[in-house]
């Protein structure tokens, strides 16, 4: 019973994180950057939501300031990458690490930051679950149509492209630069908008919010695609894809918790673990079934038959 009453409590936070791993599915899926400004950039939206509250901004301002710092945060890490030729592996722990700095002046150089006073304006609350899987749901459900709706555009497109195969993209005029720098604001900006729910739903944010981000939204990526591309292997299917892997990880971690399968000390560890059965099973599986095809053709060519083309 207590891992039932606990569910709603993972749903919830697998939406909020959801939003984060759509970020970070942008960057890594689409854009191909490996970009861990994310465990910055995420931490970030919770600190700007939490002083645009203290001054006594509207939620909803609070929200858009949230989203357009970690866009600039993703500029930053673009700018670093395009303009100045640093890897972008390099230019997101490079931004990462100024982001902690950041991070703790927007806080008034405070570790943490509570936000009982403005509990009245909050649109999510670990108090009532109901209310923030309803809220989290709607605004997913907001992003990806906006991400679905700007992806078609020509812009969009390009993006696209620029993350297949940007030597052609550059080749049929496609500035991939700025692409780069467009994508990881994006990127950017919606992990920040989950900082930020998740300081809301929280009730307080921390200087270390967001350290390991970029694993759980790793782990959500590779449980809900092994999923949707089984349905349907399209841009809409594979962002929903992406939240419900966020809920799945949620309700594992929650289900872990609750049995004291593990001690908490090691739930990190879990994630990572997650990450690297997903990146190296099918790449055993692969090099198994290249070995044993590669045998029976030696078999054939041994045995005096010609190998099949």
């Amino acid at each position: 019973m207590s891992i039932l009453n606990a569910m709603p409590g993972a749903v919830a936070q697998g939406l909020i994180w959801g939003l984060m791993a759509i970020g970070v599915y942008i960057s890594y899926k689409i854009l191909d950057i490996a970009d861990l400004t994310v465990d910055g950039s995420l931490c970030t939206g919770g600190c700007v939501c939490a002083f645009m509250l203290m001054a006594e901004q509207p939620i909803w301002l609070c929200i858009l300031a949230a989203f357009a710092a970690g866009a600039l945060a993703g500029v930053v890490t673009g700018l670093l990458h395009t303009l100045l030729g640093i890897p972008s592996i390099l230019a997101g722990i490079l931004t990462q690490l100024s982001l902690y700095s950041v991070n703790l002046a927007i806080l008034d150089h405070k570790a943490s930051q509570a936000l009982f006073p403005y509990l009245d304006q909050l649109l999510v609350d670990s108090s009532d679950d109901i209310k923030t899987i309803i809220v989290g749901t709607g605004v997913v459900a907001v992003v990806i149509i906006g991400l679905w709706l700007f992806f078609y555009t020509e812009i969009g497109l390009t993006l696209k492209s620029t993350g297949d195969n940007p030597d052609m993209s550059r080749a049929q005029g496609v500035n991939v630069n700025r692409n780069k720098v467009i994508g990881l604001a994006i990127s950017n900006g919606l992990v920040a908008l989950s900082g930020c729910f998740l300081t809301q739903y929280n009730n307080n944010v921390t200087i270390n919010d967001g350290r390991g981000a970029i694993v759980i939204g790793l782990a959500a990526i590779f449980i809900g695609l092994s999923v949707s591309m089984k349905i349907k292997p399209n841009f809409v299917v594979s962002l929903i894809g992406v939240v419900f892997g966020s809920i799945v990880y949620f309700a594992i971690y929650t289900i872990v918790v609750q049995l004291k399968l593990m001690h908490t000390d090691y739930l990190k560890m879990m994630s990572a673990l997650i990450v690297v059965l997903f990146l190296g099973v099918p790449y055993i599986k692969g090099k198994l079934f290249a070995g044993r095809t590669a045998r029976k053709i030696a078999e054939r060519t041994v045995g005096g038959g010609q190998p099949h083309a």
